[in-house]
């Protein structure tokens, strides 16, 4: 007779126990007695799936079989796992997330100046630079923006105290600037604790458009930002 590993030898002496336990079962008429067509059906049943068995382990095929199907299941499901990993790590890549929009702003900048030849480091001002975002974070966050529609425009009370009255002073009537260079007809007044903003509307941007966009969708008009905080961070645009 052939030697079979323990592993095997073990698990089939498992199985001849439930079997036996099953039949007593069936024949004591407890709880899995039943009895006419289904007990014969069953009996006869688990008694070839095991005389089978125990052909193929004395032809020396039973350990080899049940290993091979186990080894073969555990190597697929072990495959499909490493080329599911695969796959989502191929597909995340490296993080390119900065964490946060400030940081990775000043980042992409010096990025660039590193990357251009012609820099002159004499003249860069990133401490200019990070002034300048923290003026785009007061005004965006904190800024309150009180909007009243006229008869052809709309007005917007831009109000704050503190670090956020310092960047409404200087961002709001610098970026009308902007608004008229690219056909906007706009306009600021001071305010004791802010600036009021008057844009009016036009054949190109009428009353609806904005009352729709509202203080920050007519703020974000234009692309001049990227640029100049290239040219800021160079010391060739003044901050605002």
């Amino acid at each position: 007779m052939m030697n079979f590993p323990w592993k095997t030898t073990l698990a089939v002496s498992a199985i001849l126990a439930a079997t036996v336990y099953a039949y007593a079962q069936v024949s004591s008429g407890g709880p899995m007695g039943m009895h006419g067509q289904m007990q014969g059906g069953m009996n006869g049943s688990m008694n070839g799936s095991m005389a089978e068995m125990h052909r193929q382990m004395m032809q020396g095929q039973g350990s080899a079989g049940m290993h091979g199907n186990m080894g073969q299941g555990m190597h697929q499901g072990m495959h499909e796992g490493a080329g599911m990993h695969g796959q989502q790590s191929g597909a995340l890549g490296a993080p390119t997330m900065p964490g946060q929009d400030a940081f990775g702003t000043i980042q992409e900048i010096v990025q660039i100046l590193q990357a251009d030849p012609s820099t002159d480091w004499s003249k860069v001002n990133i401490a200019a630079l990070r002034q300048h975002l923290i003026d785009m974070n007061e005004l965006t966050l904190h800024a309150a923006a009180a909007e009243r529609a006229l008869d052809n425009g709309i007005e917007i009370a831009v109000t704050g105290e503190g670090r956020t009255l310092e960047a409404i002073k200087r961002m709001v009537p610098a970026h009308v600037s902007e608004l008229r260079e690219i056909g906007w007809e706009a306009k600021t007044d001071d305010l004791p604790n802010g600036v009021k903003l008057t844009v009016t509307a036009s054949e190109t941007h009428p009353l609806t458009m904005l009352k729709a966009l509202g203080f920050m969708g007519i703020l974000v008009q234009g692309g001049h930002h990227q640029p100049h905080h290239l040219l800021m961070a160079k010391g060739e645009f003044p901050m605002h």
